[in-house]
């Protein structure tokens, strides 16, 4: 644990441990609103799954306080970023959260009536259809240029110490 702290920092460990309780409770999610209709999926098996593993992840972030790290730069720890550089990692994060949230829908939704509608040339749900395309790209381009200036941002509070 000390040297993966220490390779991410504090906040970068949180982030990426945090992963550990949260892929299985979006497993739960997805088989929850499954279940009902295939009778196939477990979803209380990922639940509790996703809830162990949330209380081993709030015990792991009461001991990374008391975790030594080496004084140097790094690229996720909030104490060391300049404002510029909070903003646009939180644009990130919000495009990235719409995006996820997309595509979770995209992947939960029976197309076929929005298709066979389209088909039959009614313009309501053509109009639907454009605004989920837009909204789509705007995300990509959202997380892309965010991505972008972040670095940007990063670089320069990286040359600004050296």
């Amino acid at each position: 644990m000390k040297r993966l702290v220490d390779r991410f920092g504090r906040t970068g460990f949180a982030a990426l441990s945090s992963l550990m309780w949260a892929l299985p409770m979006a497993a739960w999610a997805g088989s929850a609103d499954l279940s009902p209709i295939d009778k196939t999926a477990y979803p209380w098996f990922a639940l509790a799954i996703g809830l162990v593993m949330l209380a081993v992840w709030i015990a792991l972030l009461t001991r990374l306080a008391t975790i030594q790290v080496a004084p140097r730069q790094r690229r996720f720890d909030l104490t060391q970023m300049s404002s510029t550089e909070k903003r646009w990692t939180l644009g990130v994060a919000a495009f990235a959260t719409g995006l996820v949230a997309w595509l979770n829908g995209a992947a939960t939704v029976d197309w076929e009536p929005l298709v066979s509608a389209i088909s039959a040339g009614k313009v309501g749900p053509a109009l639907l259809a454009v605004a989920l395309a837009a909204f789509l790209f705007l995300m990509v381009a959202g997380v892309w240029l965010s991505w972008r200036k972040e670095s940007a941002a990063y670089k320069a509070r990286v040359l600004l110490y050296m």
